[in-house]
């Protein structure tokens, strides 16, 4: 992206997005880093009479933590943010690792400011490549679907204006407007794969296939993305046909006669609202449910998180909370 095009492209992406929002209060999520106060500052540009406040959350996991805070805070208020808001937060949840709890923690905490305040929506400043590392995240592990298909532009009260941006944009947007971004030290800590993935894995493909790489993954995201919605619309409405009305019980034939990646997500959605966590359902769990529709022989109950019962009996499948 020529120099001259960044501003036009990161501002005409916010725009965008606020052009989209409801009328109301407009949050925007900052760290200090160079992709969020990219975002506050284009955002501040584009805004006209509508109100925009900033979010600011400080993990306390670092030595002047709240000192990096207050200085972006700081920005926030010259460029005319208001409210600006800092929670600081103790990352005490660290399934998955440091960095999957603090996202966590970090989502749960802007989620209570913004319904604190009556924020209509929250702009995040994640990139084109965070996007690819995302992508590339869920490849390795095994993901399916729904989790290689990446972040959403819009996902409810969560807005991404600079998903189509790369992050260099947001850098040299940044130096151009005269603003001091920090650059978070666990950004270069190899302890995290997301990390790892950044500054080796990506740089090497970038090395040995092209620039074109990380827009190819984000596209990828995209149709991976418009396939998911089309088999949870599918998934949706086939669970009525395949729902008993009167002890809603699933029927075995029926569910049997969809294609798996259908039947998958109605199991899916079904286990949940018995109260599997979310979290804690793989796919060896509904491996394992499936088996009592297309591998019977009798068997019990799988063992399955949050203590839910599947039994198969007369041609159905029974779902039950645990007791």
């Amino acid at each position: 992206m020529p120099p001259r095009d960044e501003h036009a492209a990161v501002t005409g992406a916010v725009r965008a997005h606020l052009r989209d929002c409801p009328h109301g209060l407009v949050l925007v999520a900052v760290s200090g880093g160079a992709d969020s106060l990219a975002l506050a500052h284009a955002a501040h540009q584009v805004a006209g009479d509508r109100q925009l406040g900033a979010i600011l959350v400080d993990h306390a996991l670092q030595p002047h933590s709240a000192e990096v805070i207050a200085a972006a805070a700081a920005r926030c208020r010259d460029l005319g943010l208001a409210p600006v808001t800092i929670a600081t937060i103790a990352v005490t949840d660290r399934r998955g690792g440091l960095e999957a709890g603090a996202r966590r923690a970090r989502y749960a905490a802007i989620d209570d400011v913004a319904h604190a305040g009556g924020a209509v929506a929250v702009l995040l400043g994640h990139t084109r490549d965070d996007q690819a590392e995302t992508v590339l995240l869920g490849l390795l592990r095994g993901s399916g679907a729904r989790t290689m298909s990446g972040m959403r532009a819009v996902d409810g009260i969560w807005r991404r204006p600079l998903l189509d941006i790369p992050r260099a944009a947001t850098r040299a947007y940044c130096r151009a407007h005269g603003l001091a971004f920090h650059d978070d030290p666990m950004n270069a800590d190899e302890h995290h794969v997301r990390v790892r993935l950044r500054r080796r894995v990506l740089p090497a493909l970038r090395a040995h296939v092209g620039e074109g790489i990380v827009r190819g993954m984000a596209r990828s995201a995209q149709l991976l993305r418009e396939d998911d919605e089309a088999l949870t619309l599918w998934a949706l409405d086939a669970r009525r046909a395949v729902t008993d009305p009167e002890d809603g019980s699933l029927k075995v034939q029926a569910l049997c006669d969809l294609p798996r990646a259908v039947r998958s997500r109605i199991l899916r959605t079904a286990l949940i609202g018995a109260g599997c966590p979310a979290g804690a359902l793989s796919r060896a769990h509904l491996d394992s449910v499936d088996d009592l529709l297309t591998a019977w022989h009798g068997q019990g109950p799988p063992a399955l998180p949050g203590g839910v019962i599947v039994r198969r009996r007369s041609g159905r499948l029974l779902i039950t909370p645990a007791p």
